[in-house]
């Protein structure tokens, strides 16, 4: 999996990958309250999303992929794993337009702190990104996730967040970056 590839621009999304379906895994989520759990963030500290006061995004990603290490083999043939370079980006790109309708973004993923902060700083993301490693995050909302390689990773969901309760959720999304639109359409509605 550690092969040397050389440079790969991971921020290019090709084209004919499998689409995901949506298969009702995140249908329980709405309404339910954020578990009190304090995730390593990539800016230092930890993060207890249940705390956080207002209108918090979080998009859930399965990998990032860095350009000198090869992804896990048939990684583009799993629906809706390729493409969390761009899916950051685009919540990098937008992050303005979220702070203005009142959103505080967070990234999550199964990968390591350290292993972020790369991609953080690779990307210039000017949001935390939170590790959910052990999935003892992802266990208590019971969000989807999946099996590669050895590794269990969250598949990609985006949720907005109230005041610690979940008020609406994306899944499956596709394509990756999909879903800073809905996000901010949905904060529109709700004002």
């Amino acid at each position: 999996m550690s092969r040397d590839r050389g440079a790969v621009d991971l921020t290019e999304t090709p084209k004919g990958l499998p689409v995901p379906v949506d298969d009702g895994a995140a249908d329980h989520l709405v309404g339910r309250p954020l578990p009190s759990q304090a995730l390593p963030s990539t800016e230092g500290g930890r993060v207890d999303l249940s705390k956080e006061s207002g209108r918090v995004v979080v998009y859930c990603y399965p990998m990032t992929g860095r350009p000198d290490v090869a992804l896990p083999e048939g990684w583009d043939s799993i629906p809706g794993a390729r493409g969390c370079t761009p899916q950051s980006c685009s919540w990098r790109d937008h992050h303005a337009e979220l702070g203005a309708a009142g959103a505080q973004v967070f990234g999550l993923s199964a990968q390591t702190t350290d292993y972020q902060r790369e991609m953080v700083e690779r990307l210039h993301l000017p949001f935390a990104v939170l590790s959910d490693a052990g999935l003892d995050f992802a266990r208590a909302l019971d969000l989807p996730t999946f099996q590669t390689a050895g590794m269990a990773l969250l598949k990609r969901l985006t949720f907005i967040a109230c005041d610690g309760v979940i008020e609406a959720v994306l899944y499956p999304i596709f394509p990756s970056d999909a879903d800073v639109a809905w996000v901010l359409a949905t904060l529109g509605d709700k004002g």
